[in-house]
């Protein structure tokens, strides 16, 4: 058998290398086996990840259990949480690119032979799973586990995104400081990732559906002993799969992209799902475009139901039997032949799944709703698409017009709302936040959970060029094609201008004629960048659209 590290261990030629890895207390038998690496995003910054040294550990364990040596380096990674509501939001999404590159560039500096990525949030997930493509190496995902719910609020077990529906709530006079400052103390009772659906654990789901994570093992919560079991079994796997030459574009494939698809319509997944499965079928060569999305969106029925669309969050999705179950479910509607890390096939994964709780998985003959959770728009004023999320939206207000109310930053939005400047009825326009515009497609999570708190989420939409977090509910589209920077037509909407959002038609329409749009845009200038050095700068300039999945080419074509 070969292994990509022998290249550079042979005897005598390269003996300069053994001497550099023997200068940390490597040996001769930790080189005569295959090098595993461990793509660490461990740091003392994000809930999600603060578990992944313990994670790590137990993922050695494994690697050296089955014989082959672990070599660990370390992966940034950012809180959306933290960054959420000011300019850090600028960085999320773009921090995907660079960990896709760091994470290919130390593979391949170092010619490992496999590779073990630990990560748990929004784009940190994502961006492991575009590298493992673009590498091509054998490789699985270990995720730290969502967080367990928080104290009751609301009539539900709080999570962090709770603070901000009690902000708008301690404004209006529903709650006091007291109660507020207490809420503080008991949202986020330990590490892992948010513990509603949102981003992070919507693409954890995801990585077990293409099959580079261990059946089962997304959704377990941080703080169980069984997430270091499937750690430490994880690390047996990865060296099975180097034994096996099973590599990572085996299993990253269109089917494995069609079933990942396929089950985030089943579970009502993120609207950032839009973003990211573009991205990794880009390096999976592979791309997709939204009518994929829309497709199967139509012919997959709802069937999981999370926070924010319902009380139940993910830590309890497990336990109702997690996403084999659901993809036990849809298995007329997936391609059970794919290959997964198991070295198995997804219908032999999943032959011994099943529902455990019925109030939260539903069957196919019994859905939540017959179509799937995200919806993908198109009308005047998103030409080439804006996303949806049907799931979490109550059905009264899947078809809604306003008069809009026009704002050129998330900022604007925020303090309107909070200063009670927005009023019932009105479609709230966020716009320059595209991937070119904001830059780095900032997402609304704030201004969202500010409406919930003042009362107004039934009663106003949001209508937005960037994106949104999976735990918003109320009435929403964002990820509008073409952006305002491009000079898409969201750019020249004007206050009162009538916006119609008519999700069963998967239409988004601004009532002006096409003659007015022309003119107003021809009297449209592109407005100066809002930042002229570093990396936000050059994403600027080379980010697609939305609709592309904001990917930065970097193929010769």
């Amino acid at each position: 058998m070969h292994w990509r590290s022998r290249d550079i261990l042979k005897r005598p030629e390269w003996s300069k290398v053994r001497a550099l890895y023997k200068s940390m207390g490597y040996t001769d038998y930790d080189l005569d086996r295959p090098l595993i690496g461990i793509a660490n995003s461990w740091n003392l910054l994000v809930p999600g990840h603060i578990n992944l040294r313990q994670v790590s550990e137990h993922v050695k364990q494994g690697i050296r259990q089955a014989g082959a040596t672990p070599v660990e380096f370390g992966v940034i990674a950012a809180c959306d949480g933290i960054a959420n509501g000011h300019d850090g939001m600028h960085c999320i999404l773009p921090t995907r690119e660079l960990i896709a590159n760091d994470v290919e560039m130390m593979i391949q500096a170092h010619r490992l032979d496999g590779v073990v990525l630990l990560g748990s949030c929004d784009k940190i997930v994502p961006g492991m799973l575009m590298a493992a493509a673009r590498l091509d190496v054998p490789a699985i995902m270990v995720v730290g586990g969502p967080m367990l719910g928080g104290c009751e609020f609301d009539g539900r077990a709080s999570d962090v995104t709770s603070l901000f529906e009690a902000l708008g709530m301690l404004r209006a006079g529903k709650i006091d400081e007291a109660a507020y400052n207490k809420l503080e103390e008991c949202v986020a009772p330990g590490c892992g990732s948010c513990s509603f659906l949102g981003t992070a654990n919507t693409m954890c789901c995801v990585a077990e559906a293409i099959g580079l994570c261990l059946p089962g093992s997304a959704t377990i919560p941080a703080a169980y002993a069984e997430r270091l079991r499937a750690a430490q079994q994880s690390g047996r796997q990865i060296v099975r799969l180097v034994e096996q030459g099973i590599t990572a574009l085996q299993i990253i494939n269109r089917k494995a992209i069609e079933n990942a698809i396929r089950v985030v319509m089943a579970i009502g997944g993120s609207t950032n799902t839009a973003l990211h499965l573009p991205a990794i079928a880009y390096e999976a060569n592979c791309e997709i475009g939204m009518e994929l999305f829309e497709e199967l969106s139509r012919t997959t029925p709802h069937l999981a139901r999370m926070n924010p669309a319902a009380a139940a969050n993910v830590p309890d999705f497990h336990h109702a039997g997690g996403v084999p179950a659901v993809m036990k479910e849809i298995l007329p509607l997936l391609h059970d032949d794919a290959l997964t890390v198991t070295g198995k096939t997804v219908v032999e994964n999943i032959a011994r799944a099943e529902v455990r709780d019925h109030n939260i998985i539903k069957t196919m003959m019994n859905p939540w709703a017959r179509k799937g959770g995200l919806a993908v728009l198109r009308g005047n004023l998103a030409p080439n698409t804006g996303i949806a999320k049907p799931a979490a939206i109550a059905s009264e207000m899947h078809t809604f017009t306003g008069k809009a109310r026009c704002f050129n930053c998330e900022e604007e939005a925020d303090q309107s709302i909070l200063d009670g400047h927005v009023r019932e009825g009105e479609v709230i326009v966020i716009r320059y936040e595209g991937p070119k515009g904001g830059p780095g497609m900032r997402e609304m999570a704030k201004p969202m959970k500010l409406l919930y708190g003042r009362g107004l989420a039934l009663r106003t939409a949001l209508v937005t060029d960037g994106r949104f977090s999976g735990t918003n509910n109320g009435c929403f589209v964002g990820h509008v094609s073409p952006e305002a920077a491009e000079g898409g037509p969201i750019a020249i909407v004007q206050d009162g201008d009538l916006i119609t959002i008519d999700i069963p038609n998967r239409s988004l329409h601004v009532h002006v004629s096409d003659e007015e749009i022309q003119a107003r845009l021809a009297g449209w200038q592109r407005p100066e960048p809002k930042f002229k050095k570093g990396y936000l700068a050059l994403y600027a300039r080379l980010a697609e659209s939305a609709d592309k999945g904001a990917i930065i080419r970097h193929k010769c074509e």
